[in-house]
């Protein structure tokens, strides 16, 4: 059984949204904020839905949870996404000063990570919870992607 309000429990909640992206043809990958406990937003990638390169799962989120809050900057709050952001989503993270960052799988092409981007001093982060479902899901997506081609 999974804690409530653990890592593995929010990203249990981000692999619900990458289901929902999965469920609209979009790559799957799905993102929640939490701030005190609370998911205050969700989001899963839009990018085909919205003809749109920059509706990643991230910036939905990000967009999301400004909005609740009422302001621009996530303090004390925690993005849970099902694959490392890319440099375009760790540079918005820069910008909101997100506190922590939480991701499943890693990213080795275009993560911000291996591409060295640069994120907010205090921010942390954290990758590999539920890292094999989050990885099972982008690598399903994909195969089943190329046996239809």
């Amino acid at each position: 059984m999974i804690e409530p309000h653990s890592d593995s429990y929010f990203m249990k909640q981000a692999l619900v949204e990458a289901n929902e992206a999965l469920s609209k043809g979009e790559v799957p990958i799905g993102a929640v904020i939490v701030c005190e406990n609370q998911i205050i937003a969700r989001g899963h990638n839009l990018t085909q839905t919205l003809n749109d390169v920059t509706a990643h799962a991230e910036m939905q989120a990000i967009t999301a949870a400004a909005n609740f809050l009422g302001g621009k900057y996530l303090l004390n709050c925690t993005l849970y996404v099902t694959l490392e952001p890319c440099q375009m989503c760790g540079g918005a993270l820069f910008w909101s000063q997100i506190s922590r960052i939480v991701y499943g799988a890693k990213d080795k092409d275009r993560g911000c990570i291996n591409l060295k981007t640069k994120l907010h001093p205090k921010t942390k982060i954290i990758g590999g919870i539920l890292e094999k479902e989050s990885s099972n899901i982008i690598k399903r997506f994909f195969i089943e992607k190329r046996n239809l081609n």
